[in-house]
């Protein structure tokens, strides 16, 4: 339940709300801590704990760049840890920084409106312990870090759920009290959610394990390996060659790996239609191996609807089961949270009016105060860390409240056309991807949608496109002090670059020359910054 101390009011001086207690909540409120000495936050997390999707199973991507730079681990055990290890250091990282006395476990942010006269957002908590309990606190800037997965996804053509005698699930709500000891279970989906349980839960000989698949996938063995600087190069100086790799020779290895791997009544199944990137990629968790154990088998045929007993495929065949467990994946559409900005539109409505979620920087939204969303439209990357780019949008979060935590302005809100020209810019490269060349849950509706998900470059452009703040892309209100200083910054700037000139210039013996134009070099300057200040700033 949330603390009645925290986040109370604009009476104490400015105040941040963080939404998510997981990598990107906890990264955020680090930041304010160190980097602004700023403590006046509160973190509200609808569980009761940290952690945000590490509930779930494991990663994909190198422990020591899918950690936090604020608090690295030097101890990880493998190059690909479990999901109880990340857990552990993610809870371990949420102590030691005394972010518990910051947090609200068990609250929920309903909505959050801004209101542009108090310039603050009104924000509707609900006690996820006590439905129905509800109160209101005020903030002068929310940074949204739910992640990119924001719901599991249940398939909509499959209906008839509620008529099944068994227990039913999602991966990411599994059921610890259902044992599985003897059964016969059903996992629906062959993605990075199928092809981590298939393999775990089929160790147990007595389990019978039935994966049912509508389309093959792309999987790469765990033991990854690094590029040679040399490749590289070619690869970012020569693009046919990356082309070539990527169209041929990804292909043929993976399809090497796959083939060596699984049995070979599945290969022409497993083997996808698409080129390899189109879809996440899976790094196999010893799915292809496990394909291989008697427990466990593939049907391929579709699914008409979950019936009493079991499954009913399209052929009429009922395959009975004792367990469903969808593996289906995660939505990345925001259904719940209701922001609602200084046109009195909603997020949903703006996102709605670009023809799919859009914002700059994938953080910033036009129409939208001192509102941060993190890994939003277009930030997250196909086989890279996302927590580098979290990081990446939080350091350009923090430049952008650093003036308003500081009482020299009172909001900041990205301008709707260079929004406009930064989607239109991703949308232009991603249309030369191999993103479009397939359906995946990247195009937002999972069909042909437009891509609200990837960033068409790699993570290096998107630290150089925000590693400094642009003013002017930005409307700023109650920001007269901040103008002030970024003036007297700039004109100190050139200052002192120009009495370092004047200096080499009396140095290297053209001293007369300089005497001839001021009566030191101090003055020249100061006459010289005065005239560039007056037309930087008329």
């Amino acid at each position: 339940m949330a603390n009645s101390k925290l986040a109370r009011g604009a009476d104490e001086g400015p105040r941040v709300i963080i939404i998510g207690a997981g990598l990107a909540g906890i990264a955020t409120a680090i930041a304010l801590k160190e980097q602004l000495k700023f403590d006046r936050f509160t973190i509200y997390e609808r569980s009761a704990s940290p952690g945000g999707v590490w509930r779930g199973c494991g990663v994909d991507i190198p422990a020591h760049w899918y950690s936090l730079s604020a608090s690295l681990n030097p101890n990880w055990s493998s190059f690909l840890p479990s999901q109880p290890e990340i857990r552990a250091y993610i809870e371990r990282v949420f102590v030691e920084q005394n972010l518990g006395a910051h947090t609200a476990f068990h609250t929920e942010v309903l909505s959050a409106d801004w209101d542009a006269e108090q310039q603050v957002y009104h924000v509707l908590l609900e006690d996820t312990a006590h439905p129905g309990k509800r109160w209101r606190v005020d903030a002068n800037a929310v940074v949204q870090a739910v992640g990119g997965f924001q719901e599991p996804v249940f398939p909509t053509d499959l209906p008839g759920a509620e008529n099944f005698k068994g227990p039913v699930w999602h991966s990411a709500r599994w059921r610890h009290d259902v044992p599985l000891q003897g059964k016969r279970v059903a996992i629906i989906g062959n993605g990075c959610s199928g092809a981590q349980i298939v393999p775990t839960i089929s160790q147990d000989p007595t389990i019978e394990v039935i994966n049912f698949c509508r389309s093959g996938q792309w999987y790469v063995p765990r033991n990854q390996y690094e590029y040679p600087g040399w490749v590289k190069w070619v690869f970012g100086n020569v693009p046919l060659v990356m082309k070539l790799h990527r169209s041929f020779i990804m292909a043929r290895a993976m399809t090497q790996y796959m083939e060596e791997t699984a049995p070979a009544k599945y290969h022409k199944q497993l083997l996808p239609d698409y080129p390899p990137g189109c879809r996440r990629i899976v790094v196999d968790p010893s799915y292809l191996a496990s394909l291989h154990r008697p427990n466990v088998s593939l049907e391929w045929e579709a699914i008409e609807s979950i019936v009493e007993d079991g499954l009913k495929l399209k052929s009429g065949t009922v395959v009975p089961v004792d367990v469903i467990v969808f593996g289906t994946g995660f939505s990345v559409k925001q259904t719940k949270l209701n922001i609602r900005g200084s046109n009195g539109q909603t997020l949903q409505e703006y996102y709605a009016s670009q023809g799919g979620a859009a914002a700059y920087l994938g953080s910033n939204v036009p129409g939208f105060p001192n509102f941060f969303t993190l890994l939003g439209p277009n930030s997250a990357v196909g086989h890279a860390s996302v927590v580098f780019m979290e990081e990446v949008q939080i350091q350009y979060a923090m430049e952008l409240l650093k003036p308003v935590i500081q009482g020299k302005a009172k909001s900041f809100e990205v301008r709707q056309d260079v929004t406009a020209r930064y989607d239109a810019w991703l949308q232009n490269r991603i249309m030369l991807s191999v993103w479009n060349q397939c359906h995946s849950y990247y195009r937002g509706d999972g069909k042909d949608g437009k891509n609200v998900v990837l960033f068409p470059g790699p993570v290096s452009l998107m630290w150089w496109l925000a590693r400094k703040v642009d003013w002017r892309k930005y409307k700023a209100v109650g920001d007269e002090k901040f103008r002030q200083q970024r003036r007297r910054a700039k004109v100190a700037k050139y200052g002192l670059l120009l009495v370092l000139l004047a200096s080499g210039v009396a140095w290297s013996g053209h001293g007369d020359e300089v005497i001839a134009l001021s009566k030191n070099a101090g003055e020249f300057a100061q006459g010289l910054v005065q005239w560039i200040s007056s037309k930087l700033y008329p």
